[in-house]
């Protein structure tokens, strides 16, 4: 356990939901057992050990260490089984903003293309064929263009490793400020990483089964590059 500030947008005693900022790993892996959400989480939530295993006690669904957002952490086991059926089934929605280079010939879309480790560097995933990789769908809308950038909202089929990011460089507009999948590195303002937010989350709840709605707000360097880009192509 570790005393790391939590956004806490939700908690009761079986789920809590938090707005996870940029920097952060979401679990611990060899080379990385500290400073991580589920360490913040063993200091904020003492009963969490053993649920889901030492590893990932808790974890529904994971987030890149720099996407912000909503993500859902089971406090019991009941809840975990529960919450990533829902995840499985798409009962649970994930949507995200994102700005990414270039503008869409079209003002929405879906990219299919099933996603497995890079053929050159293992490090990154890359849309392969499928029988090399594994399925996975993203739904694209255009919300906003600004000269050479455009802000989309995308909502998940599946959850992939880095899946937005992987596909929208696939498509020919990677994020802003993915220093992965991006070769653009001149930015218009300074961010902590790439400018994707996972901005809303929908489930039932484990217990009662009411449907929830959770949404995050952005984050300052995500409003501050959205400030400049309306700004300079008004």
């Amino acid at each position: 356990p570790e005393a790391i500030p939590l956004e806490v947008l939700f908690e009761d005693k079986h789920l809590i939901v938090l707005n996870k900022p940029a920097g952060i790993t979401v679990h611990p892996a060899p080379g990385n057992k500290t400073g991580t959400l589920v360490n913040g989480l063993l200091h904020h939530c003492p009963d969490l050990p053993g649920i889901g295993g030492e590893m990932r006690p808790g974890i529904v669904h994971r987030l890149d260490k720099d996407t912000t957002g909503c993500i859902v952490i089971a406090k019991s086991q009941e809840a975990l089984v529960k919450l990533q059926i829902q995840i499985q089934q798409r009962i649970a929605s994930r949507e995200y903003l994102g700005v990414v280079h270039g503008a869409p010939k079209t003002t929405e879309g879906t990219v299919v293309g099933a996603i497995g480790r890079h053929p050159i560097d293992r490090k990154k995933y890359a849309v392969v064929a499928d029988e090399q990789g594994r399925y996975a769908c993203t739904h694209w809308r255009l919300l906003e263009r600004f000269g050479d950038y455009s802000l989309l909202r995308f909502k998940l089929d599946t959850g992939r490793t880095h899946q937005i990011r992987v596909h929208c460089a696939h498509i020919g507009h990677p994020m802003v400020g993915d220093v992965n999948y991006s070769r653009c590195r001149k930015l218009p303002v300074e961010l902590p990483g790439q400018a994707l937010h996972a901005v809303e989350l929908g489930l039932n709840h484990p217990v009662t089964g009411e449907r929830m709605i959770f949404e995050a707000p952005l984050p300052g360097s995500f409003e501050r590059l959205l400030k400049h880009l309306r700004l300079t192509n008004t």
